[in-house]
């Protein structure tokens, strides 16, 4: 923002008491102000700022002390924030005998005026934030007129806040604004901006989207009647940062970035709802085109659908024949299939039939074969062959080949002792072995005898 020296003149009337604005009117204007302070001192590190207090008390007579200046134009924001917060309410409440108002605007202008000519670099720009939040019953409209023709004459611009009484105070501080703006602000560039702060709501809220926060000359003196609309009094919130939602992305860049990103994501959302509409929509004309091609139309251009009643009738006989003949036509394929159905379950049930027979014939077969073999058993067991005659001539072999291994004294030796804890020299085994070879020798001789017989 370019370089710029400001005065902010704050009403400490005892009006400011109450409490339509949260806390109340004067602690909601410090609120707006420290904001006012925070953006005019970091947009331009060489900017400065001043502060008056606009009820400088009570005279003798009950009268209004004009305008008290607290801090000239400085970049020190110790000065300036003490000076803020200690400004205390003091004057009248305007219902004395002469009848002043609480605040006097005019004269407070005019020392906020004289203030800004004593500021440091004189290359800068000058304004004054006005706070207005006392009644100006008694205050003629020319006058405040005067006073913003004389800061147009001196290249001064000022911003105007309303807080309360807005029903008696807006047109006139209207007049000042269009004043100040002069001629040029009818069609060209608006430097001088008037806000409404509706009851119950913070006016930092407020200014947070006005021009005179943003600083932009393209707003204009505008008073919002009502309310709400007065938090963008100021005509366009700062054309030149509308990508960023309205907030400057100097003073807050995470912010502004956001906002930023969140626009476009609706853009684009509503880009492509855009589009799905207009696809739906020309699809549907399709569909309605077809239709009426489809649509068979008469001599006169008339549709078919309103032709004469007789021969509509005629076709709907025409039809109703047609559809019984169908009908007759699915009946007897209907009737064909379920005597198709019938002739093929036949066969199978003679097969399912069969299929018993065939198995009670097996089992008899198996039966027979069973009761053979049994037969076959018995008759080879009642009529022995040659096969026990054989089986006994091979005992009777393998009984002599033992009886004459056993005669062997040499091998009976080495059987004995080839067995564990037997002794082949024991005496009662050599008398064992003598007298079996005795008893042998008896059978042979007794056989031999028998034999010469």
């Amino acid at each position: 923002m370019p370089l710029e020296s400001c005065m902010i003149l704050l009403d400490n009337s005892e009006f400011m008491r109450n409490g339509d604005y949260i806390p109340t009117r004067m602690e909601a204007q410090n609120d707006a102000a420290n904001l006012l302070v925070g953006q005019k001192t970091q947009s331009n590190p060489e900017s400065t700022v001043g502060v008056i207090a606009m009820s400088g008390g009570s005279g003798s007579t009950g009268s209004t002390v004009g305008a008290e200046l607290l801090v000239s134009p400085t970049d020190d924001m110790g000065k300036i924030l003490s000076a803020l917060h200690g400004i205390p309410i003091r004057g009248g409440h305007g219902d004395n005998e002469v009848s002043e108002p609480p605040v006097d605007v005019a004269a407070s202008v005019q020392v906020a005026s004289l203030a800004l000519k004593h500021r440091r670099n004189k290359n800068g720009a000058q304004r004054i934030v006005l706070f207005v939040g006392s009644p100006l019953t008694n205050v003629e409209t020319r006058t405040l007129t005067r006073a913003g023709k004389q800061l147009k004459k001196n290249n001064v611009a000022i911003d105007v806040i309303a807080m309360g009484e807005l029903e008696e105070n807006e047109p006139k501080l209207k007049e000042l604004v269009d004043a100040a703006n002069g001629s040029g602000g009818e069609g060209g560039e608006r430097t001088c901006h008037l806000v409404t702060i509706p009851p119950g709501v913070l006016p930092s809220d407020v200014l947070v989207g006005s021009p005179i926060v943003h600083g932009g000359g393209g707003g204009g003196a505008v008073s919002s009647p009502g309310g709400m609309g007065g938090g963008g009094g100021g005509g366009d919130m700062g054309g030149a940062f509308a990508e960023y939602g309205g907030v400057d992305p100097n003073m807050d860049p995470e912010l502004a970035m956001a906002l930023r990103v969140s626009m476009e994501e609706e853009r684009a959302r509503q880009e492509r709802a855009a589009a799905a509409a207009a696809a739906a929509a020309a699809e549907e004309g399709k569909e309605e085109s077809k239709d009426g091609e489809g649509m068979e139309m008469d001599e006169s251009g008339t549709p078919a659908a309103d032709a004469k009643p007789t021969a509509e009738e005629g076709k709907s006989d025409t039809g109703a024949e047609v559809e019984m003949g169908d009908e007759d036509a699915l009946l007897q394929q209907a009737l064909a299939m379920s005597m198709a159905e019938s002739a093929d379950a036949a066969p199978e049930e003679v097969a399912d039939e069969k299929k018993p027979v065939a198995e009670d014939t097996q089992m008899e077969e198996d039966d027979d074969d069973e009761d053979a073999a049994m037969q076959l058993a018995l008759q080879m067991s009642m009529n022995p062959s040659e096969e026990p005659s054989s089986a006994a001539t091979s005992a009777e072999a393998n009984t002599e080949g033992q009886q004459q291994e056993f005669q062997d004294p040499q091998f009976v030796n080495q059987f004995l002792g080839s067995l564990p804890g037997v002794d082949p020299n024991d005496p009662g085994i050599q008398s064992a072995l003598r007298n079996l070879n005795a008893d042998k020798d008896k059978k042979d001789e007794a056989k031999k005898d028998e034999d010469k017989k």
